[in-house]
């Protein structure tokens, strides 16, 4: 049996850069590479949910941008801590870009504080120090990048064998564990509910675990 099989119980999280179509396209391809290795994955833009999506259906609810802005932001954090933690037992950064995504580098070092199997693909010259990576960024990952998508798998396989994550979130911080409980019933809502097919229903969620308790604005 494969690594990759015998770590089926639990997912990968992906996470880089997402801001432009080069990008998604690069972490759908690392996301590809990945599951035709064995790997199951969660990829953000594609299994979470989409911040430009959402909004628009709070904002058609008669929430002020700011507001709805505000608690979508919150929902976000909380899925995506839940799934670092508990959902996903490994993760695979991309650090490609003019520098680092700071949302992906916060990500990397939960996952790392988690003791995580933590891989880093870049192959970007524009963010080294002296051909070097930033020592904060690099020391997550023990100094390694890999700089080919290709070998991403057996990088992380590597990692895997070699990893000694933490087995219960009862040692974590009371608000850490409010947080990934409170991802924890809005990723169930969200397999319930595909976020593209049925996104009403996933705004319900929204607003009933993180939405504030005031009534809706009226107008702009």
């Amino acid at each position: 049996m494969s690594q990759a099989e015998e770590y089926a119980g639990g997912r990968v999280y992906c996470a880089g850069p997402l801001f432009n179509r080069s990008e998604r396209g690069e972490m759908s391809a690392i996301a590809d590479c990945l599951e035709a290795s064995g790997f199951r994955v969660f990829l953000p833009h594609r299994d979470g949910m989409e911040f430009r999506l959402q909004i628009e259906l709070l904002v058609g609810r008669g929430w002020s941008r700011e507001v709805a802005g505000q608690f979508l932001h919150s929902a976000i954090f909380a899925l995506d801590i839940f799934q670092l933690s508990e959902e996903c037992e490994a993760m695979v950064w991309n650090l490609n870009g003019r520098t680092p995504d700071e949302g992906a580098v916060s990500e990397a070092a939960i996952a790392w504080t988690l003791g995580k199997p933590l891989v880093a693909h870049t192959d970007d010259a524009r963010s080294l120090i002296d051909g070097r990576l930033n020592p904060l960024l690099s020391g997550l990952v023990d100094f390694e990048t890999v700089d080919d998508i290709a070998k991403i798998p057996d990088a992380l396989n590597r990692a895997i064998q070699q990893s000694d994550k933490l087995k219960a979130n009862s040692t974590l911080p009371a608000k850490v564990r409010r947080t990934i409980e409170a991802g924890r019933q809005l990723w169930n809502t969200l397999c319930r509910h595909d976020a593209l097919k049925d996104g009403e229903r996933v705004a319900d969620a929204v607003e009933e675990l993180f939405g504030p308790a005031k009534e809706p604005s009226v107008g702009p």
